[in-house]
């Protein structure tokens, strides 16, 4: 049975838009972009690979001090679910060039009057 309220299209077209912006974003280590897709606030979450931040600030000063080498990553397994009009999370898996290691990343978006933001986000790597 559909649920309408789930994956409208519309909705869905706005997240994933918004997904893969940020994805073309953290390739080019576009950082102005980066910082705006994530909701400025304190209680904004990113439970990286390596680092646990906690607040806009956090993650501001993660990305100021990350790499900007070697960030080209390819993604698989993709799914992005819209939930209403105002709330979608984000799954995928990644792999980088050189490395066995699969990356997986997944994202907590809504839409707020500024527009779609992610509020809490993980990333790790499995052996």
């Amino acid at each position: 049975m559909k649920n309408e309220y789930i994956d409208r299209p519309g909705i869905l077209a706005e997240a994933t838009a918004a997904f893969y912006r940020y994805e073309e974003a953290l390739i080019s280590n576009n950082v102005a972009v980066l910082d705006e897709l994530f909701w400025h606030d304190e209680r904004t979450v990113r439970l990286g690979a390596g680092e646990n931040l906690y607040g806009i600030d956090a993650i501001r000063t993660f990305r100021a001090l990350r790499p900007s080498a070697s960030l080209d990553r390819q993604l698989q397994n993709t799914v992005i679910t819209s939930y209403g009009e105002d709330f979608a999370v984000c799954s995928t898996e990644f792999t980088r060039e050189g490395s066995e290691r699969i990356g997986r990343q997944q994202q907590t978006w809504v839409r707020l009057p500024c527009g779609w933001r992610i509020v809490a986000a993980h990333v790790s790597l499995m052996s």
